[in-house]
């Protein structure tokens, strides 16, 4: 028999065993099993094209809860978020771990932190917390510092004859720049004899080709067949070798904890070391940026909501007794900022429109499902269980006129609105871009923070206008499940710094 022969036996026998292994049915009780005719693949490329227009046709279909293959796995959907609260309560026998302590170590380039590192996980996990309380008052003072130095030094200082003068530049990448080296700055330091790293655009450039293909790798992509992502990834990596970070000042509390931290294990490589910072870097700046995209972007194209809101940041600094000048830096507490209540509206309801993570769970072993007090679901070990959140916030009977900005739907009787209902009944979560449970964002607080100073300062010192001549902004769905989605197109935009100050 040739070996060609021999060769094409072989895979025929390893389909057939994945057909086999991927083969499944639907047991009595079950939620409905929605298969594709592909097999492993399943509902993969119809699910990736949109999701919400996916899920929204099962919805109608088969009810609120409903099975889908999707790429080998099967994953339950909860598309009614009175039913949120029972799901995220199952710690136990759903877990979120499963799948982050896998899939994060492959994205990122560095080795799993059980079985080899005891006790790693949970010193990692600790860690998180100087994100919140004290620690988050430091960050926000420091990143009022570097958002400042980035703009004091890259665009409010006029040339001759440039005084009063329009300039023109895309939203997407002129949010992205300013909020790179400013978190960057404010998270891991400065370096020896200077207020800025060099090399920050090459930087940068790297992690804008390494983020393109932050989907692919999440998906659990081998990375060798993804170009030079393997290289451009080993690039970023090292700039966090201990050797290079050790020689930098006013690093954050948070990383110098997890520096600590990592130094406690001598079989962690300082490539290893290195790989965590950057995964920080990433979640830094992954779905912040375009939140504040997205945030700058609907109050430019409305400016009406924009006035009200810069107004509300000048009575606030005024009514507190901080003066305001253009020719002179300006501090906004974390104190400050929890009293802008229109511009947190704004971010809250960009949020709403431009976020498609997607909260999932893995089974620990067969159980029932409490639904609610009538009913239950049997589930498979090994199962995802999936809310998302989009279809929540987009739904009409939740949010009147769902797909219209509204900065001020989160606002009511000069409060925070909270009160939002779904047949008759107060949701518990109607908002969700950070996830939920165990698995809501850490950093939530700091990158909602991060979002207001640099608005803040944008409102202050400039005037804006969107360049003529352009379709409306819309989401790229292809990162759908994944956190903020991106816009399909950067948009134009005109800034001046403002004449006259209110």
């Amino acid at each position: 028999m040739s070996p060609l022969l021999l060769l094409l036996l072989g895979l025929l026998s390893l389909l057939l065993c994945l057909l086999r292994s991927t083969t499944r049915t639907r047991r009595d009780g079950e939620p409905p099993l929605i298969k594709g005719w592909i097999p492993i693949i399943g509902k993969a490329l119809e699910f990736g094209k949109d999701a919400h227009k996916f899920l929204e046709k099962h919805k109608e279909k088969y009810g609120d809860v409903f099975t889908v293959q999707i790429a080998g796995k099967y994953m339950t959907f909860i598309m009614d978020p009175l039913l949120y609260p029972n799901i995220i309560k199952h710690g136990r026998q759903l877990d979120f771990h499963e799948f982050s302590n896998r899939v994060a170590p492959f994205t990122f380039g560095y080795p799993p932190v059980t079985g080899k590192y005891p006790g790693l996980r949970e010193e990692i996990r600790r860690s998180f917390h100087l994100l919140q309380g004290d620690g988050l008052i430091a960050l926000t003072e420091s990143m009022m510092g570097n958002l400042m130095l980035v703009f004091r030094q890259d665009h409010l200082a006029e040339r001759p004859g440039e005084e009063g003068s329009w300039k023109s530049g895309n939203i997407y990448q002129f949010c992205f720049t300013v909020l790179f080296e400013a978190t960057f700055l404010t998270l891991y330091g400065k370096p020896p004899a200077a207020r800025r790293h060099s090399g920050m655009g090459v930087l940068r450039e790297d992690f804008i080709k390494f983020d393109k293909m932050f989907p692919l790798l999440i998906a659990q992509i081998p990375i060798w067949l993804l170009g030079r992502t393997k290289a451009i990834r080993e690039n970023l990596i090292r700039c966090f070798l201990p050797h290079r970070m050790s020689i930098w000042s006013n690093k954050s509390q948070f990383i110098r904890r997890r520096s600590e931290v990592f130094d406690q294990y001598d079989t962690l490589r300082d490539f290893d070391k290195a790989a965590h910072h950057f995964a920080i870097l990433w979640a830094s700046l992954g779905n912040t940026v375009p939140a504040t995209f997205w945030t700058m972007y609907y109050l430019v194209s409305h400016p009406e909501a924009l006035e009200v809101v810069r107004q509300e940041i000048h009575d606030v600094l005024r009514t507190n007794g901080v003066e305001f000048s253009r020719d002179r830096d300006v501090t906004i507490s974390r104190e400050l900022l929890d009293k802008l209540l229109y511009l947190e509206s704004s971010i809250n309801e960009s949020l709403r429109l431009s976020s498609a993570s997607m909260n999932i769970r893995v089974a620990q072993e067969d159980f029932d499902l409490q639904l609610d007090s009538e009913r239950s679901v049997p589930v498979r070990k090994g199962d995802i269980i999936a809310l998302y959140p989009q279809s929540m916030h987009l739904d009409p009977e939740i949010y009147e006129e769902p797909q219209t900005f509204q900065f001020d739907r989160y606002t009511q009787d000069s409060k925070k609105k909270t009160d939002f209902y779904k047949d008759g009944e107060k949701l518990k979560y109607y908002l969700m871009p950070f996830g939920s449970g165990s698995s809501k964002c850490p950093g939530r607080y700091f990158a909602i923070n991060e979002i207001k100073q640099f608005l803040c300062l944008l409102l202050l010192y400039f005037d804006l206008q969107l360049e003529e001549g352009q379709t409306r902004a819309t989401v790229d769905s292809s990162r759908a499940g994944l956190g903020i989605l991106l816009p399909t197109t950067d948009i134009r935009f005109r800034y001046r710094l403002r004449v006259n100050q209110d």
